[in-house]
Formats: C-alpha cells, sequence, structure tokens
C-alpha cells in the first residue's frame, strides 16, 4: 500500500527533476557537463531518491541524458533511529554525560532511546538525567551560545521519540521588536531573512499572492502529515552498484545529527576501507579528519568538522573539502 508521504515525496522528486530537466533543455549547453547532487540535513533523504529516479532514468533511456556523476550530504538524516539514538553516546563521548549516566541509560533503555515503554521507570529516569545535562546547549553546535532560553520555556524531558531536530521555534523571538540581552547567538543571522522574506516589495517581485502568508518562518511547522520514510539506507544501498562518487561530511560539534550516527550507518554499508582515518588540514591547521570506503568503482569519502550545515561554522574549510573532492585530490 502506497502512502500519502510516499506520493508526496514522489510528486516533490519528480517536480524537482522536471524543474532541472526544464532548464538543461533551454541551455543544452551544459548537458556534458559533471552533474553532481548536493544536500544538508533533511535532504539524505531527498538528494539519494532523486539520484536513484536520475539513475533509473538513464536506464531507461530518458532524454535529456545527464551525466551524474554523484552526490554529496552534509549532516544527513538518514536513519532516524541510528540518528537520534546516537545522540545519547554522542553526549557521552563529548563528556556532556558521565559513563555512569551513558551505561545506565544504555542498559535501561536497551539501546533504544526513541520507543521506550511508559512504564520503563529506569530508562526514562536515565533520559531525565540527559536531559538535565544537554537541555541548555545549541543542538545545531553545543559550543555556540543558545538563544532558544528566549524564544519558549524548556521542556521537562527532551522527547527523544520525536524525530529529527527537537528544535526550538525561533519565530516569535526572532520577529519580536527588540533583542534580549544575550551574548552573540548563531540565530541573529537570520534576522536578515526574516526581515527580507516578509517585506511585502520582496513578496510582490518574487509573485507571492498577496494575503497567502501573513508571516514567513525558516521552518514551517503548520503542515500536517505523516512521516512513514525513516530510512534512505536502501537508496544508498541501491546506488553503490551504479559506482557514483559520494562525500558525506559531519559537523563534530551537531548533536542534531551526530557524527556517531552518520559512521554507524556508513559501517553498514559494508565497503571497503580504501583510505585510513587521517586529519585534513587548511592553511596549516586541522580542519577535520576523513577516510575513504570502495566498492569496485564507487567511493565514498567521509570527513568530519564543523557544526550542523558545516559550511555555515566552517565556511573556508568546506570550500577548501568540497574543492579538493571535486578535483580528485587528496582531502
Amino acid at each position: 500500500m502506497v502512502s500519502r508521504l510516499d506520493v508526496l515525496f514522489t510528486i516533490y522528486i519528480k517536480f524537482l527533476l522536471l524543474s532541472c530537466l526544464q532548464w538543461l533543455m533551454a541551455h543544452p549547453k551544459f548537458l556534458k557537463n559533471q552533474l553532481y547532487l548536493a544536500g544538508d540535513s533533511y535532504s539524505g533523504k531527498i538528494v539519494p531518491m532523486i539520484a536513484q529516479e536520475i539513475s533509473e532514468g538513464l536506464d531507461a533511456g530518458i532524454e535529456p541524458i545527464l551525466n551524474l556523476k554523484g552526490y554529496v550530504l552534509g549532516n544527513p538524516v538518514t536513519d532516524e533511529n541510528k540518528d537520534i539514538n546516537s545522540r545519547i553516546q554522542f553526549s557521552y563521548l563529548k563528556a556532556l554525560i558521565t559513563h555512569e549516566i551513558y551505561e545506565s541509560a544504555k542498559i535501561n533503555c536497551k539501546g533504544d532511546y526513541m520507543n521506550v515503554d511508559p512504564s520503563n521507570g529506569l530508562c526514562i529516569a536515565d533520559l531525565q538525567n540527559v536531559t538535565t545535562c544537554t537541555q541548555n546547549l545549541y543542538l545545531a553546535n553545543i559550543l555556540e551560545p543558545d538563544c532558544s532560553i528566549y524564544a519558549s520555556p524548556k521542556p521537562k524531558l527532551l522527547n527523544w521519540h520525536r524525530s529529527i531536530f527537537m528544535e526550538q521555534d525561533f519565530s516569535h523571538f526572532l520577529l519580536s521588536p527588540t533583542r534580549p540581552p544575550t551574548p552573540w547567538c548563531r540565530v541573529y543571522n537570520y534576522y536578515s531573512s526574516y526581515e527580507w522574506a516578509n517585506d511585502k516589495t520582496v513578496q510582490r517581485v518574487l509573485g507571492v499572492r498577496e494575503g497567502t502568508i501573513k508571516d514567513w518562518a525558516r521552518c514551517n511547522r503548520t503542515l500536517s502529515y505523516t512521516k512513514d520514510i525513516s530510512s534512505s539506507l536502501n537508496y544508498h544501498r541501491n546506488l553503490i552498484k551504479r559506482g557514483y562518487r559520494v562525500l558525506i561530511y559531519s559537523g563534530d560539534l551537531d548533536m542534531a545529527i551526530p557524527y556517531v550516527g552518520t559512521e554507524t550507518w556508513i559501517k553498514s554499508l559494508n565497503l571497503t576501507i580504501d583510505s585510513g582515518w587521517q586529519p585534513w588540514s587548511v592553511e596549516g591547521q586541522v580542519a577535520g579528519y576523513w577516510m575513504r570506503y570502495i566498492e569496485s568503482i564507487y567511493s565514498l569519502t567521509y570527513a568530519t568538522g564543523g557544526g550542523h550545515t558545516a559550511p555555515e561554522y566552517k565556511p573556508k574549510e568546506c570550500l577548501a573539502l568540497i574543492s579538493r573532492w571535486l578535483a580528485l585530490y587528496p582531502i
């Protein structure tokens, strides 16, 4: 049985492809260029789907023929169980919780922090301990200030069962006339987008029909639908056979989609290690670490460094990373 969300994803992906194909047909000189798909965060689900759709179109001989060579994903949402469950291990590895809290939660929750039995009081108590230790951190980069305390009250218990980000809604805070006296926060960078997108002149130029949007927000939480595609792992497995080049980078300070979860699903692909774990540098300074896996002519390069959506935190370093990778240079 095909779910409503499956249908929505299929329509969305086909719409993206159609837009891309229409542009290429209008500019055919670009058809021979190597094509790499790229996306961050939730695009970890969408990009592999689009890559598989293009691959199947190539097999069917659908024109125009795209010269797809691979794809790039940053801090990708991939398998929600692995992504979310890895937050506990990440917290331990980053010294946010003690060894005792970590081991107790692992034993009492049986390694599953998303689907907790309400009668399992020991597990709930352990998660409460983890919440107490981590709730005031900025999930996207645990070393940066968290401004969500000014947007809404902190929960008594983090929703470990809830998928993906557990982000606070900053829209009311950002749209407020004055900011509270706080240290600099990452969300301050987003002020301009709110002012720009809510400007009536800008909306007219963009063709936004007057009255259809009251207040634009970066994260629209008003859509109501059921999520039932919890993993894009099978798409990655299918694409291994295509011999593509893949770059996965993961901010090692990101608790939203922790690197330990990303490493777990990459290892589940059962690829062969081609280049072992080693540092990569920019201007003589270590920017992160990387390794490469292979399977026949398929290759997957995995690199770390920064926070969630790593180029936002380390633009110079991430530019060097992807430039080297596209040029087939060592990272």
